[in-house]
């Protein structure tokens, strides 16, 4: 194996002077070639094919300019191969020769290889390859050895990746939806992690705006409830009973001292919603009546009192749902470190903005967006759209190659107009990925959940946690697309069998874990080194679809990272777990023989390792016992 290794590296690295390293040298490359290349029998396949790509275009009968991306797919029938590529339908337009003679000459360049019992060409040029029972139970000991490290890679080449997700204002709890986006960002983080990114999670904390200021002073009219004032709560205010809360928190603190009359609080201003006027332009007004009734600094105190107390409960939700965050960042930082300037000045140099009325604008057309956007008003307020363009200028300032947004299914318009500032700002369109999430659902059965809760007419995230747990949550949140619409069915999520997915999953693993402790209470026992040697009698179809699934798991972190789709993470442990529960009911496990034995304890431990570093992906527990 080492010599075909040496082959494949040496041909790989032959450009980079590869053959005047020392022998040392050269084994340390092959280590790392295999451990960040090819950790999986994918991978070989592909460096087999190109290495006969390298040699047809050597001789000529394949032109030497070709930059062809080489695709190679696990085959879904296991008549035509482990593995298949369209490498010869590809070449075949810019060779001029017919797919399959492009084939025929392929298959005669491809190195031999002890993993690969034969290649076959199928239809009109497909190239099937099939790997030997051996070589696929080699995986097994790969297991072993690595542990939980094992689909760790080295792909991202530790790229820095910033992933800004949830980022809900911080204006009352998390609700369910916002849960969705908290599992989906953090398990993204982990398998771009497990890929070999350079990760950094962050929260967007919108500590300043409009918004901010109706939490502040809806705190503030709760509070002169508390000491006697016959307020009538604005149509839109935040009404939560945890404004109440918060306004009691305050008053045991401060007392009556920032008493205003009610009648002083409302004269003159317009009418509310209720009485035929406006919400928004009356909920202004009382904002402002507030500023002036108590002045810069007191406002400011509601408005921090309200920010620290809401944001801390984030925290702690997040927290216990097992979401953490490498950075809070604050809006209102944007203001105070000149970020904000520095983000317009960074268009206005590129050329990319124009005045306008008074106003600044970004010229947002250009890139493809429908209309251009105003970044400071003529009064000389800027806009949200200015916070973002600073946001983003600061992302990619801060170092970050890759910008990942994951915002709510509502911001899909936000989507073009963020992808022209990052052109605008210099940086190719691959740097920003914008990922939405779409709403989560309750049905308990086939009933939707209607729950007027404690803290409004939402579900809050706790709640959700508190009655399914956190593991059925997580999963259940990533086990679709992000961007599928999802309906969470309670019952199912906290029912314990084979329909409930990741009971299903768990349960494979407490299964193993049984197998291993019914070992020692039988006085039997389990040899890893025997179990190793003796791999080759694992021929049983359970025993050998076990091989090649867990196999896989390399890909399956790959894919995942390379197209930002956790859910596939998902959906393989449950083909896994399917396959382990399948194989368990089927053939006697812990057999008298004990070279079989200890094989299959062998395959057993992989396939549990395998599960565990999934769910560990997915930030879901692994019991031992169920």
């Amino acid at each position: 194996m080492w010599k075909q290794l040496r082959f494949l590296v040496g041909q790989h690295f032959e450009v980079s002077g590869y053959k005047t390293f020392s022998y040392g040298a050269k084994k340390r490359i092959i280590t790392s070639f295999f451990d960040g290349k090819l950790s999986s029998m994918k991978h070989t396949v592909e460096q087999l094919l190109k290495q006969a790509l390298i040699s047809l275009q050597k001789s000529g009968e394949i032109p030497a300019d070709l930059d062809i991306e080489i695709k190679v797919d696990r085959t879904k029938d296991s008549a035509h191969g482990d593995y298949a590529s369209n490498l010869a339908l590809i070449l075949a337009k810019p060779c001029r020769q017919a797919p399959r003679k492009i084939a025929e000459l392929l298959v005669q360049a491809v190195p031999a290889d002890s993993a690969v019992e034969k290649v076959e060409i199928a239809g009109a040029g497909f190239i099937n390859f099939f790997i030997r029972n051996s070589s696929r139970s080699q995986i097994i000991g790969e297991i072993l050895d690595k542990g939980e490290c094992f689909g760790r890679s080295a792909t991202g080449q530790n790229q820095k990746v910033l992933i800004e997700f949830v980022s809900a204002n911080p204006t009352g709890p998390l609700h369910v939806g916002h849960g969705r986006g908290a599992a989906f960002g953090a398990t993204l983080g982990n398998v771009l992690k497990a890929a070999g990114y350079d990760v950094t999670l962050e929260y967007y904390v919108n500590d300043a705006g409009r918004q901010m200021n109706i939490l502040a002073v809806s705190v503030w009219l709760r509070y002169l409830e508390l000491v006697g004032e016959p307020v009538v709560i604005p149509a839109n205010a935040y009404k939560g009973d945890y404004v109440s809360e918060i306004a009691q928190e305050f008053f045991a603190e401060h007392g009556k001292e920032y008493e205003r009359p009610w009648a002083t609080v409302i004269d003159g201003l317009p009418l509310d919603e209720p009485h035929g006027g406006d919400k928004e332009i009356y909920i202004d007004a009382v904002v402002e009546r507030a500023k002036q009734l108590l002045g810069a600094d007191i406002f400011a105190l509601f408005h921090q009192h309200a920010l620290n107390t809401v944001l801390d409960d984030i925290k702690d939700d997040l927290a216990e749902f097992g979401v953490t965050y490498n950075s809070w960042f604050s809006e209102q930082s944007l203001f105070e470190d000149g970020s904000i300037q520095k983000g317009i000045q960074a268009l206005k140099d590129s050329g990319h903005t124009f005045e306008k009325e008074g106003a600044l604008w970004f010229r947002a057309t250009d890139f493809g967006d429908e209309k251009d956007r105003v970044l400071v008003r003529a009064n000389g307020q800027t806009t949200y759209f200015a916070s973002d363009v600073a946001y983003h200028w600061n992302k990619y300032d801060r170092g970050y190659d890759r910008v990942i947004d994951i915002f709510g299914a509502d911001h899909h318009g936000y989507i073009t107009r963020l992808r022209a500032v990052v052109q605008a700002l210099g940086h190719d369109e691959s740097a920003l990925n914008v990922l939405l999430v779409q709403f989560a659902i309750l049905y308990r059965g086939s009933d939707r959940v209607q729950m007027s809760t404690r803290s409004g007419s939402f579900v809050t995230l706790r709640e959700l946690r508190h009655e399914v747990g956190n593991d059925a949550a997580r999963f259940f949140y990533v086990a679709r697309k992000s961007e599928q619409h999802m309906d969470f069915d309670l019952d199912l999520a906290k029912s314990e069998s084979s329909d409930n997915p990741v009971y299903y999953i768990q349960y494979a693993h407490a299964r193993i874990c049984s197998v291993l402790r019914q070992l020692k209470e039988r006085g039997l026992f389990w040899d890893k080194a025997i179990g190793l040697k003796h791999i080759d009698l694992l021929e049983q179809s359970h025993e050998t679809h076990l091989i090649s699934l867990i196999g896989r798991y390399p890909e399956i972190v790959e894919l995942a990272a390379a197209h930002c789709e956790p859910h596939q993470v998902a959906y393989y442990l449950r083909e896994v777990a399917n396959g382990l529960h399948s194989y368990y009911n089927a053939v006697p496990l812990l057999c008298e023989q004990e070279q079989l034995r200890c094989a299959r304890l062998c395959l057993l431990e992989a396939v549990r390792q395998v599960i565990k570093n999934g769910l560990d992906l997915l930030g879901v527990s692994a019991p031992e016992s169920m």
